[in-house]
């Protein structure tokens, strides 16, 4: 049986981990999901407050009276498989109007399987909604415990020495430089730090359990303290800190102390598994927006976006289609896209990453865009060795038009991929013409029937002969019929060049002083390659 509080609706799509069921549409993210309603087809839609509703074999419109249903019934989500030719748009629309969530159960996914992980997910008791201050809570509570069983003074901080929490002190005077200057700057102060690594604390802490005990220096303002590394097996995820008062430490300070790193370890571990999750359910938002497949809504939501402010989206590639994941390239581009924009948004889809520029400042314009891609692709450069390839897509006035955004980044970098455009980042307006005669490239390679056939014929001439008739009007024509420019660029002699057009137009029965047909050859010439014309 669930229990009465539930979960978010946010924390069940982070606690099933991969995108088992894809976000459609969300009135709110923190919505709280109770239970589980099983829907089968025969059944009449019903479903009862708060629950999930695993919509089993209802297909295309027919979802439509589930979602009614659902909205009347004050569920918190319904769960379907669309058919491949369905148009989610119709049942997106539906869900919004009847005031419910909808989630895109994939097609591969066993209802049985679902409903198990959902179910496990409820049995966990999560909170309804995460608390971002419920983690420091924790700590801050775990800081006081241990500053009660040791009878000193208590701060626990992460890997680089930031403060995570730390005990109350009645008398002030107890705490001592240190402790003072630590807690004021949330991070211990250098000229401290220097002397516990020449005095070889932090050495000592990484290479054992123990706890390092250090005495007391007068001289520098420091009373005696002691220091426990927090572990996870091999990893070092932080330390706690226990300073001495006006009376000394308990006996047993020393095992208290480890007891309590290990404790803190698990909440840091939870922590971190946290974060993690969120940001797998930020990256699967952000994609789901950027594909068209979900509004603004729950991405906005989830992360308190205004979508009423401009966004923009850049893209980024490696040539020949090398995938994006390494953890190396998404972190450059993640800093160097948060150190421009402390909104940016980052995601990985396909072979491309994306990184979403939500609330631009308005009367930002897309040169200065243009320069945060070329930082991001000369630090690619540099640290990574990595000729990477940025492309920006036009600024738009809301984040509901961030796909047409990705869209127009998508053409730049499709046209660099072709290998027409030099430049390692550029904008649609700098590269207009090389996308478009890409686009329209694409669409002869699609369509063969609208080729013309002696063109065709004369590269399968080319192919059967080892000839270059094809490569040489093509030369001719690029250069606009001057033969002694067309001839230096294939370095043969202008009266060569002249036969091999006369021979081209021979042999397929062209006639090069028609415009149309020199236009036609410019463009089906330049196709990588052409199988034979559709009859």
């Amino acid at each position: 049986m669930e229990p009465a509080d539930g979960i978010s609706l946010r924390q069940l799509l982070m606690s099933l981990g991969e995108p088992l069921a894809e976000l459609r549409h969300a009135p709110d993210l923190d919505a709280t999901v109770l239970g589980i309603t099983l829907l089968d087809p025969e059944d009449p839609p019903a479903a009862r407050p708060g629950d999930l509703v695993l919509a089993l074999g209802v297909r295309g419109r027919a979802a439509l009276p589930v979602l009614r249903a659902a909205g009347r019934d004050r569920a918190a989500a319904v769960a379907l498989k669309l058919e491949p030719a369905a148009d989610p748009e119709v049942l997106r629309s539906a869900a919004e109007e009847a005031g419910v969530a909808l989630l895109s159960v994939r097609q591969d996914v066993p209802w049985g399987h679902l409903d198990a992980l959902v179910r496990a997910a409820l049995a966990a008791g999560r909170p309804a909604r995460p608390d971002p201050e419920s983690e420091g809570g924790d700590l801050f509570g775990l800081a006081q415990t241990t500053a009660v069983l040791t009878g000193g003074i208590v701060s626990i901080e992460d890997a680089a020495n930031r403060i995570l929490a730390y005990s109350r002190s009645a008398d002030s005077d107890e705490a001592d430089d240190l402790r003072r200057l630590t807690i004021l700057g949330w991070q211990g102060p250098e000229p401290y730090l220097s002397k516990l690594r020449a005095w070889g604390v932090f050495q000592r802490l990484r290479e054992a359990d123990a706890v390092v005990a250090i005495d007391a220096h007068p001289e520098l303002g420091l009373r005696r303290r002691l220091v426990v590394a927090i572990r996870s097996g091999e990893r070092q995820l932080g330390t706690i800190w226990v300073q001495e008062g006006s009376a000394p430490l308990a006996d047993r300070a020393d095992r208290v102390l480890l007891g309590a790193a290990r404790v803190a370890a698990l909440h840091l571990v939870r922590r971190r598994s946290e974060l993690s999750a969120d940001l797998r359910l930020t990256r699967t938002l952000l994609a789901g927006l950027l594909d068209g497949a979900t509004g603004p809504q729950p991405l906005a939501g989830h992360l308190a976006l205004d979508v009423r402010r401009p966004a923009a989206v850049l893209g980024f590639a490696l040539p020949g289609g090398t995938g994006l994941t390494g953890p190396d390239t998404l972190n450059v581009i993640s800093v160097h896209a948060a150190a421009r924009h402390h909104r940016a948004l980052v995601a990985p889809v396909g072979d491309r990453v994306y990184v979403l520029l939500p609330e631009l400042p308005r009367g930002i314009t897309p040169d200065t865009l243009r320069g945060w891609a070329q930082e991001v692709s000369d630090a690619a450069r540099v640290h990574l060795d990595a000729p990477l390839r940025g492309a920006v897509g036009r600024i738009v006035p809301t984040l509901a038009a961030a796909p047409a955004s990705r869209a127009e980044a998508d053409r730049v970098l499709e046209a660099m991929a072709s290998g027409r455009i030099a430049a390692a980042v550029a904008a649609l307006p700098d590269v207009r013409a090389e996308v478009l005669l890409g686009e329209l490239l694409a669409l002869l390679t699609a369509h063969p029937q609208v080729r013309d056939p002696r063109l065709t014929a004369l590269t399968g001439h080319d192919a059967a002969h080892g000839g270059r008739l094809a490569a040489s009007v093509l030369a001719w024509l690029d250069h606009l019929g001057d033969v002694r420019d067309a001839a230096a660029e294939l370095h043969v002699h202008p009266n060569t060049l002249r036969y091999r057009i006369r021979r081209a137009e021979q042999l397929t029965g062209l006639d090069l002083r028609s415009p149309e047909q020199r236009l036609l050859a410019m463009l089906q010439l330049r196709l990588p390659t052409q199988g034979p014309p559709e009859e």
